[in-house]
C-alpha cells in the first residue's frame, strides 16, 4: 500500500512539472522464453526496468534493474534500441537492452509482486504494449538498435 501511495504522488508530480526522464528495459530471454515482472503498484506485466541514477552508466542501471526485480546476473547485453513516450504528462526515453545470458541467483525487492518466464508466443494478457512491441521486433529478427515511439 504505501508504494502504491507514492507512485500516486509521483503521478502528481509528473502532471505538474512535466518531467524528462530516462530508463532502461531489460529484455531477458532463455530458452525461447522471456522473463517478466509484475509489480505490486501497477497492474501487468513488464520486462524488467526502471530510471537511471546520478552517476550511473546505461549498462549499470540495466544490471542493477535486473537484479533488484528478478534477483538475476547478467552476462552479456546489448542494446536493441531507443524509444520515447509522452504518457502521463512527462516525457520518458527508454533504452531496450537484450539478454540471453543470464542466472536468477537472489530475490526481487518489494515493488515486484511476481516473476514469470513466457513463451514467446504465448505471452500474457496484460503485457503492456510497448513491451509486447519490442517482443514481436525480437521474434522477427528486428533486434537491431532502432529507435521510435514506445
Amino acid at each position: 500500500m504505501y508504494i502504491r501511495f507514492l507512485f500516486l504522488g509521483y503521478r502528481i508530480f509528473c502532471f505538474l512539472f512535466r518531467p524528462v526522464r530516462m530508463g532502461v528495459r531489460v529484455m531477458m530471454i532463455q530458452d525461447s522464453k522471456v522473463t517478466l515482472v509484475r509489480q505490486t503498484y501497477l497492474p501487468g506485466w513488464f520486462m524488467p526496468g526502471g530510471g537511471l541514477k546520478r552517476g550511473e552508466t546505461l549498462d549499470q542501471a540495466a544490471r542493477r534493474e535486473a537484479f533488484e526485480e528478478t534477483g538475476a546476473e547478467l552476462g552479456k547485453v546489448w542494446l536493441m534500441g531507443a524509444y520515447t513516450s509522452f504518457k502521463d504528462w512527462k516525457t520518458d526515453h527508454n533504452l531496450v537492452f537484450v539478454c540471453e545470458d543470464f542466472k536468477i541467483t537472489g530475490k526481487p525487492d518489494s515493488e515486484i509482486a511476481e516473476i514469470q518466464s513466457f513463451p514467446l508466443d504465448a505471452l500474457p494478457a496484460g503485457l503492456w504494449p510497448g513491451h509486447v512491441r519490442r517482443l514481436e521486433e525480437y521474434k522477427m529478427g528486428q533486434a537491431n538498435p532502432q529507435f521510435g515511439e514506445w
